[in-house]
């Protein structure tokens, strides 16, 4: 009986996570609305770096993100005037890291763990809370030139973006940021996870571009500009990446070019 009652209530919560992606998936790709989205800082590493950087971080440093989603939804045909409204918050707690190396079940719980800590944090502000949550994790660069592997989720509709804690990175940062943030509406990665190079052709600026190589943008989702065939780079900031077919239509920009 018992095991039971265990496992209808474990379906129940399944069927309205389920229920509630659904839901998210709809108001957040209809574009006919702007999706509010709230970017929530936070000191990874606890280093007086990073809690300096993020004192005075300001909503101007992340502008560049809803600039290049308003001019790309454009470029797609998307007639809503402001498709995104980005707002910076407080600096809050770090959310529920995942463990190097996770199983599909681990991320899958780490996924729920991180749903609970999002709503918790919500449930802390009077106004209306905004729909897609950025938290961006910040960390000192003189302790390693490598950073966590940052994540977007379409489920849940969260981003947990690993970011270095220097002005001077703060346009590659933003890459990082609109590329995950592009995950919470439905993007895919565009590059091999292997090499990490773009993959052909969805991957590439200009695929029909003679010669082919080198590109001169970025597409967002593969997130290195194709110089060689064994070769990709990251561009220097947004204007020099751009939102390719595919990537348009997963997210719901169905006149995609």
């Amino acid at each position: 009986m018992w095991k039971t009652l265990r496992v209808s209530v474990l379906l129940l919560v399944l069927l309205i996570v389920a229920a509630q992606a659904w839901l998210d998936r709809v108001r957040t790709t209809s574009w006919r609305q702007t999706v509010t989205v709230g970017a929530f800082p936070v000191n990874a590493d606890g280093s007086d770096v990073a809690g300096h950087y993020i004192a005075r971080l300001r909503l101007t440093d992340l502008r560049e993100v809803q600039t290049f989603i308003e001019q790309q939804a454009r470029h797609y045909g998307i007639t809503a005037a402001q498709p995104i409204e980005l707002s910076l918050y407080p600096e809050q707690a770090a959310p529920p890291a995942l463990p190097p190396g996770a199983s599909w079940l681990g991320r899958a719980w780490w996924s729920l763990k991180l749903r609970w800590f999002r709503h918790r944090l919500l449930a802390k502000f009077e106004r209306a809370p905004p729909q897609i949550v950025l938290f961006l994790l910040y960390h000192d660069p003189a302790r390693g030139d490598t950073l966590p592997h940052s994540a977007g989720l379409q489920r849940g509709l969260s981003v947990v973006a690993h970011l270095f804690a220097a002005r001077e990175q703060n346009a590659q940062n933003n890459i990082v940021i609109a590329h995950e943030l592009l995950h919470t509406f439905g993007a895919t990665d565009k590059y091999d996870p292997q090499s990490g190079r773009p993959t052909y052709p969805d991957g590439f600026a200009d695929p029909g571009q003679q010669p082919r190589y080198p590109q001169l943008r970025a597409e967002i989702m593969a997130g290195r500009t194709p110089l060689a065939a064994d070769q990709a780079v990251m561009p220097e900031s947004l204007a020099e990446a751009l939102i390719g077919p595919l990537t348009a239509r997963e997210i719901g920009w169905g006149s995609a070019r």
